[in-house]
């Protein structure tokens, strides 16, 4: 699946940010260039796991079904090992830290901690997988959602990855996963069949 604005807006965004708080006199003695360095050194190594995200699903006894990539293990780990270095840095260096860098460096632990929690939430611990009558999700709290391929309406990407509409629900699937690019094309073919069948069955009441 290719790149989406999303992907290379949001580290442009982040640095920028990082660049403007820098020229504060609030913010300018905090470590934001070494925080620069890591998002742009993160942003490389994702670009670098995105190249070698694998388009096709795998196969298991008959299903379809998708499967982390290692763009999402190296966002949650690496994300949870960065919270936790910070969190013990903090813990032990508060005594030479500012308030301020202490302030700083524990919003960093908790939105980190909470990105991981997020990204192994919603990908990590999700399961999605199809055959030809039907496509199913399970969620990392064991709810199932199953969608017939008959019903599917629409494909749509948004922030959380890729959503299949149907006409009894929804199930959102991450960008990410190895197949993504498969299960959305097969998705959007399913849907404009669906449209064209449907048009043609209400032909004969619109003319």
């Amino acid at each position: 699946m290719p790149l989406r604005w999303q992907e290379v807006a949001l580290p442009l965004l982040m640095i920028s940010i990082l660049l403007v708080l820098k020229h504060i006199p609030a913010t300018m003695h905090l470590p934001l260039s070494r925080t620069a360095g890591v998002i742009a050194f993160g942003y490389a190594a994702f670009l670098a796991l995105r190249l070698v995200q694998p388009e096709e699903a795998v196969m298991d006894g008959g299903w379809s079904q998708l499967r982390p990539s290692m763009v999402e293990y190296f966002a949650c780990y690496g994300a949870a090992a960065l919270a936790m270095i910070l969190l013990f840095a903090v813990i032990f260096m508060s005594g030479t830290a500012t308030f301020a860098q202490v302030v700083a460096t524990y919003i960093a632990v908790i939105l980190l901690a909470g990105g991981a929690a997020g990204i192994g939430l919603s990908g990590l611990f999700t399961r999605v997988r199809w055959d030809r009558s039907r496509v199913e999700h399970h969620d990392a709290f064991g709810r199932q959602t199953v969608l017939d391929w008959h019903e599917v309406q629409s494909v749509r990407p948004n922030w959380r990855g890729v959503t299949i509409a149907g006409a009894t629900g929804r199930i959102t699937f991450s960008q990410f996963h190895g197949g993504a690019a498969e299960l959305a094309r097969l998705a959007t073919q399913r849907a404009q069949r669906n449209a064209t069948q449907a048009s043609k069955a209400l032909a004969p009441w619109s003319a």
